[in-house]
């Protein structure tokens, strides 16, 4: 008997296979870092095969650890990072480019060409969606006017686009030899092609950035069995797919309006449940699905992004030198009793929520002699948390729904110091779950459920459970001073470049 439920979690740096018991409980993992690529200025990519190839080789050594066999999995979850766009050959499989990363930039002049013509918002009413570079839809228009032979193959269907789900489903159920092409309708609320109403590809979205319609992958709920494994091992059903924040609040168990949670990864991403109706932005923020079920009726969220947060960190240790290892940024931290007025706004992207400048660049602002290398890496780590708050303050604004906690995931959770500076930023506790990579448990709760593995959300609200719980230490008048402080900072990053031709 299947004991089991298997999560794959594409993340933008590793990939990772773990296994989940009933309880939510981690019974193995495995995971592969990947390259990073950057081939000029604000060009990301990733390379699509070793991603597949590091896949397949965490899905086998996390069984081996555990000394299961894939029948002892009743089915298997995809969580993946979002935004991501590749493009490939249907025939042989070869991807035609490496993929473009979400945080490249490099189709900003068609996100200014657009917007010339209405507006950054023109499109946001079909797809809640403001212009900007972040999204797959531009990326894929860039691809196939960049690409030799990319836009007649795409036309005559011999060329696929996907998002990392779509390419993982489309390998592990047999790739060339009849793959599945689906992207889950989270996904696919991240590429601005699909309507939010329908959770379908939209014919004038479509027009606009003209896409061929043969490419594009058939959208399907995120908790429906989809087809079987053939490789690396056969059989196992793929149940669940959840672009990786929706599937971090669904981990969470925010399955109520007005429940919301932060991931703090690589950037930072905070989501809060809007329920049956999806709520318009008018703070900027994006209107997004949350999550399908079978045949329901769609879950929708707000969401905040925030580009660079856990991979500023990574900055300071890889291209300053400032640390050996991450792990050391909070002790570096601590070395000082506050931030010396330093404020560090890493807008190497460009700014997302709720500013959205792709000119900004980042800046070090408030440096004087004092300054040390210990209020370099505390600004770095409240930048995170400054961030996170002009993004809870736009969601409350634009649902009109207070929050009074915010749960807390990702790999910065673990940084006690950012934690209660958080907390005491937004004046509001913030909680750390039991189980805190709720992205793979979310993914393997979508397929669980599919599968009868759980029964219902029910079960999954029963599984959640707090860690621990940092309660909010600034008095008022200091917290609105520091976060006025970032607040100028943050103007001093704007318009630093100009849009590229």
């Amino acid at each position: 008997m299947s004991r089991y439920v298997g999560a794959i979690d594409q993340g933008t740096t590793s990939t990772r296979f773990i296994v989940f018991d009933r309880g939510g409980a981690i019974v193995a993992v495995a995971q592969r870092e990947h390259e990073q690529i950057y081939p000029r200025p604000g060009h990301v990519e990733h390379d699509a095969n070793e991603i597949w190839r590091n896949t397949r080789t965490v899905m086998r050594e996390a069984l081996e650890k555990a000394g299961l066999q894939p029948s002892d999995l009743v089915s298997i979850g995809i969580t993946n990072q979002r935004e991501t766009t590749l493009i490939w050959d249907r025939a042989t499989g070869r991807p035609l480019h490496n993929a473009l990363v979400w945080q490249d930039t490099r189709v900003d002049g068609l996100v200014a060409g657009f917007a010339r013509d209405g507006g950054k918002d023109r499109f946001r009413a079909v797809t809640g969606l403001p212009l900007a570079s972040y999204f797959s839809g531009l990326k894929l228009a860039w691809l196939l006017d960049r690409v030799p032979g990319a836009r007649a193959g795409a036309e005559a269907g011999d060329v696929l686009f996907g998002t990392m789900d779509t390419w993982l489903v489309w390998n592990l159920t047999g790739g060339p030899e009849g793959g599945l092409h689906v992207t889950d309708a989270t996904n696919a609320s991240r590429t601005q092609l699909m309507a939010l109403d329908s959770l379908d590809w939209d014919a004038g979205m479509i027009s606009a950035f003209a896409i061929p319609r043969a490419m594009l992958p058939r959208i399907v709920s995120s908790s429906a069995v989809y087809g079987e494994t053939v490789r690396p091992f056969p059989g196992v059903p793929i149940a669940g797919i959840l672009g990786d924040q929706q599937a971090a609040l669904f981990g969470q168990a925010c399955f109520a309006p007005g429940e919301a949670k932060n991931t703090y990864g690589t950037g930072c991403f905070v989501l809060m449940n809007t329920g049956a109706a999806p709520v318009p932005s008018t703070r900027g923020l994006v209107t997004t699905l949350a999550y399908r079920l079978g045949d329901a009726a769609p879950v929708y969220a707000l969401e905040g992004s925030i580009a660079i947060t856990g991979a500023l960190v990574q900055w300071l240790r890889d291209n300053l030198g400032l640390i050996r290892d991450s792990a050391e940024i909070e002790p570096l931290a601590r070395t000082v009793e506050d931030n010396g007025d330093v404020y560090f706004v890493p807008a190497f992207s460009g700014l997302y929520a709720p500013h959205w400048r792709e000119s900004a660049r980042g800046i070090i602002a408030g440096l004087t002699r004092y300054a040390n290398k210990g209020h370099i890496a505390r600004a770095a780590l409240e930048a995170t948390a400054y961030q996170t708050r002009e993004v809870i303050e736009a969601m409350e604004t634009d649902s009109g729904i207070p929050i009074t906690e915010l749960r807390a995931d990702g790999g910065m959770v673990g940084n006690d110091l950012l934690m209660q500076f958080q907390a005491s930023l937004l004046a509001v506790p913030v909680l750390r779950p039991k189980v805190t990579e709720t992205t793979a448990l979310g993914a393997a709760y979508a397929a669980g459920l599919a599968t009868g593995y759980w029964a219902g959300t029910g079960d999954l609200v029963a599984n959640w459970g707090v860690d621990h719980r940092w309660h909010p230490r600034l008095d008022e008048a200091e917290r609105n001073r520091l976060y006025a402080a970032w607040g100028k900072a943050v103007t001093r990053s704007f318009d630093w470049t100009d849009a590229p031709e």
